[in-house]
């Protein structure tokens, strides 16, 4: 009996990791798996080429291999509006773009 016991434990036991390791991989895989954000040495320089290219704000999001450039980096600048800046391989920019999601309807 106590043999028996062991093994459903066991049993339970595996299952939850299993489990619980599929929840955590589908947890981090959400979104879009092409957009890889940029990183480490590479994400700095970006990162500044971006600001200064903007003359200032917050990077807020950054984006490896964008199909308009090599590398796009989103600048939220002072005013709250997002722009995305896109470099080439040497952190040269190519193009900034207002962000779509900027636009209100708001009159003046």
């Amino acid at each position: 009996m106590k043999r028996k016991g062991k093994w459903i434990v066991a049993g339970v036991a595996s299952a939850a990791l299993i489990g619980g390791g599929t929840g955590i991989a589908l947890a981090t895989a959400g979104g879009d798996d092409s957009e890889k954000p940029i990183t480490g040495s590479a994400f700095d320089r970006a990162s500044a080429a971006a600001v200064a290219h903007t003359g200032g704000g917050k990077v807020t999001d950054t984006e490896v291999g964008d199909e308009e450039g090599y590398y796009e980096v989103e600048v939220t600048l002072d005013d709250g509006k997002r722009t995305d800046v896109h470099l080439d391989k040497d952190f040269k920019v190519l193009s900034t773009v207002a962000d779509s999601e900027n636009e209100t309807n708001d009159k003046d």
